[in-house]
């Protein structure tokens, strides 16, 4: 249920958007959606469609892409692409580093675009 605080912000920016820009209808709105985030598509879309009921986004689809989670070696700074499974075991392939890595994305989500009437 974690999805519902996350659409209702997603939901005002959107609709807030469409408004200042004097949208008729709000078709789509693409959103990139960090793998390690817990989001579930179908959850999302719901949600979605509650928050909006009655707005200029009533009945637009959410087309969600997932972003890798990548993280950022300190020691040699190579970017490397993690499962959530492997979080707690990450090793860089440049160096060989364990333990320090700065998270560059894929807990994180934000809309890439819209499409509008």
């Amino acid at each position: 249920m974690h999805e519902l605080p996350v659409i209702e912000k997603i939901s005002d920016i959107v609709i807030k958007h469409a408004e200042k820009n004097k949208v008729k209808k709000v078709v789509s709105v693409r959103l990139m959606v960090g793998e390690l985030t817990d989001l579930l598509d179908e959850w999302m879309q719901r949600y979605f469609e509650y928050c909006t009921k009655g707005t200029v986004a009533e009945g637009a689809r959410l087309d969600i892409e997932r972003v890798p989670a990548v993280m950022r070696c300190i020691s040699c700074e190579r970017e490397i692409q993690v499962i959530k499974e492997d979080l707690g075991s990450v090793k860089c392939s440049g160096c060989g580093e364990e333990k320090n890595f700065k998270m560059i994305s894929g807990n994180d989500y934000f809309i890439k675009e819209m499409e509008a009437l």
